[in-house]
């Protein structure tokens, strides 16, 4: 098994190190955050920090880089106060990949890819059309990590939508029947499939499947 030092890491050049990095610690959620400014304009960015944070209440987390330059998910956030959470399927991934590129601010990656506005009833904010799950959702807070300069955001998820054919009798969504995608690093899209699911598991007593 190979072995490299932080020492080594630190002095990797800049695209090898961030290959590395970012695939070492596994495979990460694959989210498009929509949002829209107080004039109109929408916006839409591929994330792969969105976290679960609770169920009780409903909070999830991710983490917006440094606003050294000009973030336009950040600023419609902090403008309007909400933004959508859209699982990416395997048919999305060129476009969302895409949405990924530096466009200046103002621009909306919506009108560089293939990926569609979606806007429902009494909702400002727009959601990825074709997404088989999407969380409407509120800020709530957000605090500074200043070890790197970024922000973690926290948001109540206010609305779900999703494709019922997902939902098992207990709530539980299976993703893989949507083709809901994952990411290995930065680029590499990969699409999972359900291997088991097991029953809460109680000490000294042997684990159960649910199939």
């Amino acid at each position: 098994m190979k072995d490299i030092s932080k020492e080594t890491i630190t002095a990797m050049d800049k695209v090898p190190r961030l290959n590395l990095i970012n695939s070492c610690t596994g495979y990460k959620s694959t989210n498009l955050i929509a949002t829209q400014s107080i004039d109109g304009q929408s916006n839409v960015a591929i994330f792969s920090s969105v976290t679960h944070l609770g169920s009780d209440p409903a909070l999830i987390g991710f983490i917006m880089r440094p606003t050294t330059v000009p973030r336009d998910t950040y600023k419609n956030i902090k403008e309007t106060g909400y933004f959508s959470i859209n699982h990416v399927t395997v048919d999305m991934i060129e476009d969302a990949h895409h949405s990924s590129a530096n466009y200046d601010l103002g621009i909306s990656e919506f009108d560089k890819t293939n990926l569609e506005a979606e806007y429902k009833e009494g909702i400002a904010i727009p959601f990825v059309k074709g997404s088989p799950v999407q969380l409407y959702c509120k800020y709530v807070n957000e605090y500074h990590i200043k070890e790197n300069d970024t922000i973690h955001i926290i948001a109540s998820i206010e609305r779900l939508f999703f494709e019922e054919e997902l939902q098992h009798e207990d709530g539980w969504l299976q993703l893989d029947k949507g083709k809901v995608v994952t990411v290995n690093g930065l680029d590499g899209y990969c699409l999972p499939k359900l291997v088991d699911r097991f029953q809460y598991a109680r000490k000294d007593q042997p684990t159960k499947s649910f199939f």
